[in-house]
C-alpha cells in the first residue's frame, strides 16, 4: 500500500510529461505531489519544504538532472535530510548509469517504459524512504547522546585516568578546601613532548601501550590520594594537598621527576626513554582568590624552563596579589 502522504516533487520542463506523471501518481494513491518546471524552481521549493522523493528529467535546460542532484545533496547535508532521487531518462548504457549513481542518483525510470516503471519505482522509493528517514532520526539521537556523554565524561579512555574536565573540577575543589580548611595545594603539569613524534612513527597500538605504561608508572610514583590526570596528547596533570606551602617544592617531587626521566619504558619497539618536564605551582590561603585557568596557564609557562634546565621548575603563589 502506498503512503498517501509521501511528499513527491516532479521536475520536468515539459508540461505534458509533468501532467502525465502527476496523473499516474494520483491514480496510484499519492496525493502530496508538487511540480516544478525547472531545476532552479525545484531548488526554491525544496528550500521551503524538503520532499521524500524527487522525480526529475535528466535533460533540462540551464541545469540538468545530475547538477540538480548535486545541489539537492548539499541541501540534504545542511538540513539533515535525505531525498530519494529518481531521474527520468532516455539514455541507455552501463557507463551512463554508473556515472549517475556515482553522482548521487538513487534510481532511474526509462522514458520508453514510463507507464510500466514509474509507479513500481516510486513504491520502492516509498518503502526505502521510511527506513532512511528513521535511520537519520536514530543517527541524530545517537549523535546527541554521544555528545551528551562526552560532555559529562571525566575519564581519559587511553589511560583510565581522569581527563582535563576532571582535573579542572578537582582543582576547583582543592582551592575551596584550602580556603576553608587551610593547608596548601600543589599542581604539577607534566610534559612529555616526544609522545607525539613517537606515536606518529610507531602507530596507535604503540601509542596505547606507551600511554598505559606511563599512566601505570605515574600511579606508582604518586600518593594514593593524589589526583592524577591525562590532559592531552603530551601532558599529564597532578594535584596533591599538603599541610604547608613549603612542602610544595621540587625536592618533594624529585622521585617523580627521576622516575619519568631516568627509567625507560618497555614497549613492543624496545625500551623507550622519555624526557619529561614538570612545572610546579603551589598556593595556600594567602594566595587566594585564584582561578583554575590561572593555575593551568602558569603551569604551561613553567614548562619551557623545566625542559631547558632538566629540573622541576616551581612557582609559589603567596601573599597579596
Amino acid at each position: 500500500m502506498p503512503n498517501n502522504h509521501l511528499s513527491i516533487l516532479v521536475v520536468d520542463d515539459a508540461k505534458f510529461s509533468s501532467a502525465m506523471i502527476g496523473r499516474a501518481l494520483n491514480q496510484a494513491g499519492y496525493l502530496n505531489v508538487r511540480f516544478a518546471s525547472s531545476a532552479s524552481e525545484a531548488l526554491q521549493l525544496l528550500e521551503q519544504e524538503p520532499v521524500s522523493v524527487l522525480l526529475a528529467d535528466w535533460l533540462m535546460p540551464e541545469m540538468d538532472g545530475l547538477e540538480l542532484t548535486a545541489r539537492v545533496r548539499q541541501l540534504d547535508e545542511s538540513g539533515d535530510h535525505y531525498t530519494y532521487i529518481i531521474l527520468l531518462t532516455g539514455k541507455e548504457g552501463d557507463n551512463v548509469l554508473a556515472e549517475a549513481f556515482d553522482r548521487g542518483v538513487d534510481d532511474f525510470v526509462s522514458k520508453a517504459a514510463m507507464s510500466e516503471q514509474l509507479v513500481p519505482r516510486v513504491l520502492a522509493a516509498d518503502r526505502l524512504c521510511n527506513t532512511l528517514q528513521r535511520l537519520l532520526v536514530e543517527n541524530r539521537l545517537l549523535t546527541q547522546n554521544i555528545t551528551s556523554l562526552e560532555e559529562r565524561n571525566l575519564v581519559d579512555s587511553a589511560t583510565g585516568l581522569g581527563n582535563l574536565r576532571y582535573l579542572r573540577q578537582k582543582l576547583a575543589d582543592s582551592i575551596r578546601q584550602v580556603e576553608s580548611r587551610g593547608g596548601a595545594v600543589c599542581y604539577m603539569l607534566i610534559g612529555l613532548p616526544e609522545l607525539h613524534e613517537l606515536s606518529e612513527r610507531h602507530g596507535p597500538g604503540f601509542q596505547q601501550e606507551l600511554l598505559h605504561g606511563i599512566g601505570r608508572r605515574l600511579q606508582q610514583l604518586v600518593r594514593p590520594l593524589d589526583v592524577l590526570t591525562r590532559i592531552d596528547e603530551c601532558h599529564f596533570g597532578l594535584i596533591t594537598l599538603l599541610e604547608d606551602l613549603q612542602e610544595c617544592s621540587p625536592s618533594s617531587f624529585r622521585r617523580l621527576h627521576e622516575g619519568l626521566n631516568l627509567k625507560a619504558f618497555k614497549t613492543r619497539e624496545g625500551f623507550i626513554t622519555l624526557k619529561a618536564g614538570i612545572g610546579l605551582v603551589g598556593l595556600d590561603a594567602k594566595s587566594l582568590p585564584v582561578q583554575v585557568d590561572e593555575l593551568l596557564e602558569l603551569g604551561r609557562t613553567l614548562l619551557p624552563d623545566a625542559f631547558a634546565s632538566g629540573r622541576i621548575n616551581a612557582s609559589r603563589l603567596s601573599g597579596v596579589r
